[in-house]
């Protein structure tokens, strides 16, 4: 394949991935919440970033697979999706005309050479969707990063320790953190510093959010949101991210008894109280981690919900033990998964014996069809 054809082919693989990966964790956490262990939100946040991982990370499956089929080591195993398809149609497995068979397995095939290429409406249309969607999502993350980038270097410096500094605002009414290339910034609306119980609560939340990487997370997902903007599988996988990565700190932070439940639960109504009565301008941009999002435009109105349900997961808080035993074996397996679903998605290397097969039944039908209009013509005549 040509080097464009391989670019597309690995997009096309992911975006099918995060649709299989969304679907199989939807049945896993189910089966968490019915097993009573639904609230290890920090296992539950591990597994979706190590699958997340995996995905990016599946054409490194596809190329170590294909090297010990070269080497005879995987020569009588294969998982490819089409093959079996049109194995288990030559056994009888289901009727249809062989012509409308090879047209559907060639699908995926046709479809990204009229990409390649530029030709047909189809691919037309789906190359200017991509283009604008791309333009119009890596625009809106720039603008989204200097007007976060203004609001930190605006910003005053109260404290700081190692990596990470403490700052003050007056733009903001809602703490939150990011990240610069070397460094850590949390900031704090500067009217907090009257109230001393809310600012350590925020002061150990976001905290938290550093230990756990989710800086580094919300940063890589939002710069791939460009990328997948077209794909409704990737959007309510980030929104599972986001809201299980509040969860995982809420939990965390009120673990260590520094804070109880009621000055917890009482500082997140207040922050978002407050950042509800003051108009939009306070709204804050990505890529960054916030205490409590809340916004009164009608796409984000289950951020209240969110909210309602961080209070209530605080007060029917209680540990689950070997998070981190859980989230490896559920990983393990979703692992194990996800890397045969990588290989039965590729597209077929050559012609095994069973296409060979069907080339010759769809050949067939071709010519019993131009003699059927043969004949036909003849008794006309």
């Amino acid at each position: 394949m040509i080097p464009g054809e391989i670019l597309l082919d690995a997009f096309v693989n992911a975006n099918i991935l995060i649709c299989v990966a969304y679907l199989l964790w939807r049945c896993v956490r189910e089966a968490m919440a019915r097993s009573g262990i639904g609230q290890a939100y920090g296992a539950q946040l591990q597994i979706l970033n190590s699958v997340f991982l995996l995905i990016i990370f599946s054409p490194l499956i596809t190329m170590a697979y294909r090297s010990l089929q070269n080497v005879g080591m995987a020569g009588s195993m294969n998982f490819n999706l089409s093959d079996m398809v049109v194995s288990y149609y030559l056994n009888g497995g289901f009727e249809m005309k062989a012509s409308d068979l090879e047209g559907l397995i060639h699908m995926r095939d046709t479809f990204m050479l009229n990409v390649i290429n530029g030709t047909g409406w189809g691919a037309k249309i789906a190359i200017a969707l991509f283009l604008i969607g791309f333009t119009l999502g890596a625009v809106r993350l720039i603008y989204s990063m200097t007007c976060l980038y203004k609001i930190v270097a605006q910003s005053y410096a109260w404290r700081g320790f190692g990596r990470v500094r403490l700052r003050l605002s007056d733009r903001t009414l809602v703490p939150f953190s990011t990240r610069g290339l070397r460094r850590y910034y949390v900031v704090l609306p500067s009217h907090m510093l009257a109230e001393s119980h809310e600012l350590k609560v925020s002061i150990a939340h976001e905290l938290q959010h550093i230990r756990q990487g989710d800086l580094e997370w919300e940063i890589f997902l939002e710069a791939l949101k460009p990328l997948f903007f077209m794909n409704p599988f990737f959007h309510a996988w980030k929104r599972q991210v986001e809201d299980l990565r509040e969860f995982s700190c809420d939990s965390k932070v009120l673990n260590r008894g520094v804070i109880d439940v009621r000055t917890y639960c009482d500082t997140l109504l207040s922050v978002c109280q407050n950042t509800l009565r003051r108009d939009r301008a306070f709204v804050i941009a990505v890529p960054k981690v916030t205490l409590v999002t809340a916004d009164r435009s009608s796409a984000r109105e289950s951020k209240l919900g969110m909210l309602e349900h961080r209070i209530l997961s605080a007060l029917e808080h209680r540990p689950v033990k070997r998070q981190k035993a859980l989230s490896l074996t559920v990983v393990l397996l979703l692992a194990i998964t996800l890397s045969v679903t990588t290989i039965s998605i590729q597209r077929s290397g050559d012609w095994s014996q069973d296409r060979l097969m069907l080339s010759t039944v769809v050949n067939l039908e071709r010519l019993d069809e131009i003699n059927r209009l043969s004949t036909f013509g003849r008794i006309r005549n």
